[in-house]
């Protein structure tokens, strides 16, 4: 990430996000847009505003601080361009900029050379009481038909997009041991260790073929579906690479009750058939993807509270985990939690 965006107390963020519209401003400049108004959203990996204008259309703005080359942003605006074709699935577009840029880039008072992108808003809205059982059927019928509809894109030479998988999750792992004393006591780090171990072990012995392998969303958890009459549309594909359609399935299972779960594999063998065994596969990813999360989360100091809250389920989760017992359509018996 570039420091210009690191927030840390409130008067820097104030500062910062002030420095992030004149960026933003500054890239609206380069796009035939008669906007009237520009909102911002959030600070994650990127730094996104609401852009209204004249004709009641809006777009989403985004300012990239999460350190991916301009190469591998224009890399997933091709294949959103490529998908937005496909009659089965509604994703968000790019726009190109007037001189025909998926990126325009930016250059702030500190000489630091940000890349901003703009895409087509796409009208819905989060569920934030939770979803109904057919919204999630729908969910996981949506997330099938994305999986279809990549299969039939062919990357050009230089498209350029992340791989998920041991490599990267050996990452992960050795980011959170940097922070894991914040919220996991040295006997679950040790459990943490054996059950990455066993999530390698599975990724090696996986081959890879077009039915189960391809260019996913891999972040397509509850906040990143939004819902129109019921119908889920994928929003932010700023992870979106290589991996196991198993990997993209964990990453929605992570935020869903046991119940729900086998609802949206339903909903996703309604259009898109899983292996017979894909259960055991599916538990790996499960771990593997919730640990990612603690990962993502744990370097922030302002997290450490929620990460050690969330310990007596992911720590149960692991614990069947490693025993072989199914876990993610039953319920599952806490444990009581020792971080000293």
């Amino acid at each position: 990430m570039n420091n210009i965006f690191r927030m840390t107390t409130e008067e820097e963020c104030r500062q910062l996000l002030s420095q992030a519209r004149q960026v933003a401003l500054s890239a609206l400049q380069e796009y035939d847009l008669a906007w009237t108004r520009i909102c911002y959203i959030q600070q994650s990996d990127t730094i996104t505003f609401k852009i209204e204008t004249e004709e009641d259309r809006c777009y989403l703005l985004r300012i990239h601080i999460n350190g991916m080359s301009k190469e591998v942003i224009e890399s997933e605006l091709m294949w959103l361009n490529g998908l937005s074709s496909c009659a089965d699935v509604t994703v968000p577009t790019a726009i190109v900029s007037r001189a025909g840029l998926y990126v325009v880039e930016v250059v702030t008072d500190q000489d630091v050379r940000m890349c901003v992108t703009l895409m087509k808003w796409l009208e819905g809205e989060l569920s934030d009481n939770g979803l109904t059982d057919h919204q999630v059927m729908n969910a996981g019928a949506m997330m099938a038909r994305l999986h279809e509809a990549a299969a039939t894109f062919t990357p050009p030479y230089n498209f350029k997009r992340p791989t998920w998988g041991i490599e990267s999750f050996r990452k992960e792992m050795t980011r959170l041991e940097l922070y894991y004393e914040r919220f996991l006591s040295k006997e679950a780090w040790k459990s943490y260790q054996e059950a990455a171990e066993k999530i390698e072990i599975q990724l090696t012995s996986m081959k890879r073929n077009e039915r189960h392998y391809g260019i996913i969303h891999a972040d397509l958890h509850l906040g990143n579906i939004i819902f129109k009459d019921d119908q889920p549309f994928p929003i932010d594909f700023g992870r979106c690479g290589y991996g196991y359609h198993l990997y993209d399935i964990a990453g929605t299972l992570v935020g869903l009750h046991p119940y729900q779960r086998r609802l949206f594999i339903q909903g996703y063998e309604s259009v898109r058939e899983l292996e017979v065994d894909y259960e055991q596969n599916l538990s790996g990813f499960f771990v593997m993807f919730m640990i990612e999360n603690f990962c993502h989360h744990a370097p922030n100091p302002r997290e450490t509270s929620s990460l050690i809250e969330e310990q007596p389920y992911a720590q149960a989760i692991i614990r069947d985990y490693l025993n072989g017992s199914p876990f993610l359509f039953n319920p599952i018996e806490l444990i009581e939690i020792d971080n000293k």
